[in-house]
């Protein structure tokens, strides 16, 4: 299990050879397909090799809790595709994405987010960490200004999303990244919706990138799972002490499935990606959409920043119905094809109505303030026909 950058060449490797190859080790067998270790303990030669592998002076494995051969072979790969040194899995996104945050922090500390993020991120920030003794406040993530003024107050760490969930907000990562590198605090980034595919926040400065690999990662919707991506130092020091002790571990089949499921992220992605922009401008003029947002149509508030951020738009589309929550629910309950979930990333085309489900315990004002409002449809595109798909997305919308 060794941390660190890539010597071996495959760092130059392409995506798609990244998706397949990255990470892969084989036993004695010679498997052409990873093999699965379900296993919750390791047996040792001798008590002199548990002692040393216990302090980390000898090279394996020792609890499940703390990793195994076939998480291990995801968190190379994954880190080998996203370009950070070392990576770490946990048992599900949110799992990822609290430990993120949460390891770091202490008593006093102070945190800045975007106000635009996923619900249960919200909760954490706004009504767990202050019961800690942590300092929260919320900015538009779209308002540099902003940003500056409450980094420059002092914090320890700054949470984005970009696009966030659900409206597909636009947040400038090296800009913010900047003014965390002055203040001395961490930058972490839920890269989900944009996947390691079209968007890399390191190389735009983020210190740490985390994923609910529940979603494109998978694909399928199969599994839950999680991952963590920083430089080496820093999961040594603050994150593998959490991991190892709170325990929001991985489960060997879960990696399992979603090892096999990076070998096609490409193709779904791209695949996926061509289908949102073509659908996105197909019911931009219907009389009874509001507005649509897009990350790649011009007409997005923060286009500029999502062009110069990801390399194509995106899997996901958020649509304003007119009529509030009654035309949106209708619009809902008349697709045939698209199913209602609040899951995204799958194959399978998926509609959800934010704010009664994955934001819903938000209040209206704190929806208001991230844009959000009961007309609102977030729409994750799958790998269906793009006719077929199209058909049922304006069908749905003449119903209204």
């Amino acid at each position: 299990m060794a941390d660190g950058a890539d010597t071996s060449g495959k760092a130059s490797w392409k995506e798609a050879t990244k998706a397949v190859r990255g990470g892969q080790m084989r036993s004695e067998f010679g498997e052409t397909s990873e093999a699965l270790y379900l296993t919750s303990g390791y047996a040792y030669e001798s008590a002199e090799q548990a002692m040393a592998r216990m302090k980390g002076e000898a090279p394996g494995f020792v609890y499940s809790r703390y990793g195994s051969p076939t998480c291990e072979m995801l968190q190379q790969r994954l880190a080998l595709i996203e370009g950070a040194e070392t990576c770490r899995l946990a048992g599900s996104g949110m799992g990822a994405i609290s430990s993120a945050i949460l390891a770091p922090l202490k008593s006093g500390d102070r945190v800045v987010a975007a106000t635009a993020l996923f619900g249960s991120c919200r909760w954490i920030i706004g009504n767990l960490m202050p019961k800690y003794g942590i300092e929260t406040v919320f900015v538009d993530g779209a308002d540099l200004d902003a940003w500056e003024r409450e980094i420059a107050k002092g914090c320890q760490l700054v949470l984005i999303e970009s696009p966030a969930n659900p409206l597909l907000d636009g947040v400038d990562i090296a800009a913010v990244a900047g003014l965390c590198k002055k203040a001395g605090a961490l930058l972490v980034v839920d890269n989900v919706f944009a996947t390691p595919i079209l968007q890399k926040p390191l190389e735009f400065g983020a210190d740490v990138v985390v994923y609910s690999a529940t979603k494109h990662m998978d694909g399928q919707g199969r599994v839950m799972l999680g991952a963590i991506l920083c430089d080496s130092d820093y999961m040594k020091e603050v994150y593998d002490p959490y991991l190892r002790h709170v325990g929001p571990a991985a489960a060997p089949f879960n990696a399992w499935v979603v090892l096999k499921g990076l070998e096609t992220l490409k193709l779904r992605v791209d695949a996926q990606s061509a289908s949102a922009a073509r659908l996105a401008d197909a019911i931009a003029a219907h009389p009874k959409i509001a507005a649509v947002r897009y990350p790649h149509r011009k007409d997005h508030p923060h286009y500029a920043i999502h062009k110069r951020q990801m390399t194509s738009g995106g899997t996901m589309i958020a649509l304003s119905v007119k009529g509030g929550q009654d035309a949106a629910f209708k619009f809902l309950n008349s697709l045939e094809l698209v199913d209602i979930s609040n899951n995204l990333g799958d194959t399978k085309s998926l509609a959800c109505h934010p704010s009664s489900t994955t934001h819903r315990a938000l209040t209206d004002e704190q929806q208001a303030a991230m844009g959000l409002d009961r007309s609102w449809i977030r729409f994750s595109v799958g790998l269906e026909d793009p006719d077929d798909l199209e058909a049922d997305l304006l069908r749905a919308l003449n119903s209204v």
